[in-house]
């Protein structure tokens, strides 16, 4: 039996432990990396009345920032004081347009319905788009959260 020289036994076990590293960090780096979804997917929370026209800017901002809405799916959902502001007698001109465009771009809307019932509302009486978030708003917010939306409460 031929016996192979230490040196050698050395530089074999070396070069087995690089191969070896190197596969498992390709295969660590590929488990890693994020695979990229088709569209990103936000949730913004609402609730307070004077925060309205920040959420709409920064959905609006959202949307620019992704390249349109194409790229990104956003919901905003709304309960709380902050529903009497997207109620059609009560929401001014710059909200309706606003929701309107965002709806038309894919927003979902989402109106508490407990807070609806609080405030003896229907859908008729919100601005177009709306749909109820029967089990509550904060329920809808933990849904989306499960389906991988990310949430936001500027």
């Amino acid at each position: 039996m031929k016996t192979i020289p230490s040196v050698h036994r050395r530089n074999l076990f070396v070069s087995a432990l690089a191969g070896l590293g190197t596969w498992l960090a390709t295969r660590s780096v590929a488990a890693a990396a994020p695979t990229t979804p088709d569209r990103a997917k936000v949730v913004y929370h609402l609730c307070d009345r004077d925060k309205v026209n920040f959420v709409l800017g920064n959905i609006q901002n959202h949307f620019e920032g992704m390249g349109g809405p194409d790229k990104v799916t956003i919901a905003l959902v709304v309960h709380g004081p902050a529903l009497k502001a997207f109620q059609r007698d009560a929401a001014g001109p710059d909200v309706t347009t606003r929701v309107a465009g965002f709806a038309k771009a894919g927003l979902a809307l989402a109106a508490c319905g407990n807070t609806m019932k609080a405030q003896n509302l229907t859908l008729t009486d919100l601005l177009p788009g709306f749909v109820t978030a029967e089990q509550g708003g904060v329920v809808r917010i933990a849904e989306l959260q499960s389906q991988g939306y990310v949430y936001l409460r500027p």
